[in-house]
């Protein structure tokens, strides 16, 4: 970020709660952690803050974690994530803030980017942050959270959920998916690409949660949809029907269409968009083709048709998208707009 004092990373600060899930705490140090600029510095800075002065906060493990900062340091923030928490008593169990949490809260500056893992989504909600808008957080979460908040637009099958200042995730791993996204909305799939091999996670994943839900076992003989879906990717500047994948199973439409959503959380035909987007945001930001090469090579045909379905899927066109992310441009997206309806919100 370049202000009129120079460079200044991204600052992200982690709000620490008693309860906190280690894992979930650790996310946003490891994704933000990673990505630089030309120069090798960090985009982001990282730092994590408890509502109380400085000290020890319990975890759901064995073990506390010592904080080196108080809710001061909230004023300064960027983004703020707020990662689960299984002591949240009233924010959880009546949908009220503590005094302290409230007090913490106020600190954050108007403007500030806000996200929460899993069940932080209740923190978020419980100060009216969230009213009539739309949130996630675990499935075995969701359907108390809109009972407790029903003014919150809770959506369970989704794995997160970007409304452009606020940002809300599913369970656990979902907070990878998150920060990922975060890190692509601010400065462009190849730097997000990179963080996710550094890791060792997927840059994006397929579906929703709607997958992770239990099941009974299916019979592990059957066959899945993976040889189809390899065979798309393979052809998504082709025209590609619904009987041509399901062909590659040698499965009825009716039967892949069903093992298909059973697998991926997502119709067939969901996939085969979010693909072409994913294809279609690469190009323009690796490439110099026009846009409509760009789109003949994702598969939508037409410029008009790509430009409908990135508008959807991205809340931008592909020639602002192009802007904003073309490799080498320092990544000047950061905070903007044009994240809104994030890829992992589509249905």
């Amino acid at each position: 970020m370049e202000t009129a004092q120079g460079f200044r990373p991204h600052r992200v600060v982690v709000l620490a709660l008693d309860g906190l899930l280690p894992f979930e705490l650790g996310i946003p140090h490891r994704i933000f952690g990673r990505p630089r600029d030309a120069e090798r510095r960090h985009l982001y800075e990282v730092v994590t803050c408890s509502v109380r002065p400085p000290g020890p906060v319990e975890t759901d493990a064995d073990f506390a974690i010592e904080v080196a900062h108080g809710p001061e340091i909230l004023a300064t923030a960027d983004t703020v994530i707020i990662p689960a928490s299984y002591e949240l008593g009233p924010v959880f169990e009546e949908g009220v803030l503590t005094d302290e949490l409230a007090a913490a809260l106020a600190h954050i500056r108007p403007g500030t980017r806000l996200a929460s893992i899993c069940t932080g989504v209740y923190v978020l909600a419980a100060a009216g942050l969230l009213d009539g808008r739309p949130a996630t957080t675990h499935w075995a979460e969701a359907e108390h959270l809109q009972r407790l908040f029903p003014r919150v637009k809770v959506d369970a099958d989704v794995l997160f959920i970007d409304d452009g200042d606020i940002l809300t995730s599913a369970g656990v791993a979902a907070g990878i998916d998150l920060c990922l996204h975060m890190v692509r909305r601010d400065h462009g799939t190849a730097v997000a690409n990179e963080v996710a091999r550094r890791t060792v996670v997927p840059p994006h994943r397929d579906g929703g949660q709607a997958q992770y839900i239990h099941r009974p076992v299916a019979d592990p003989q059957l066959a899945t949809t993976t040889a189809a879906r390899a065979w798309a990717l393979g052809r998504l500047h082709e025209p590609i029907q619904l009987r041509d994948m399901a062909e590659q199973e040698a499965m009825s439409v009716r039967t892949f269409t069903r093992r298909f959503r059973e697998e991926a959380g997502i119709s067939p035909g969901q996939w085969l968009t979010q693909q072409r987007v994913e294809r279609a945001r690469h190009l323009l930001e690796s490439t110099d083709l026009s846009i409509d090469q760009v789109a003949r090579d994702a598969g939508f045909g037409t410029a008009q048709s790509m430009r409908q379905h990135l508008q959807t899927a991205l809340g931008v066109t592909p020639t602002a998208y192009r802007r904003t992310f073309r490799a080498g441009n320092g990544g000047t997206g950061i905070g903007e707009p044009e994240g809104h309806g994030g890829v992992g919100s589509l249905r």
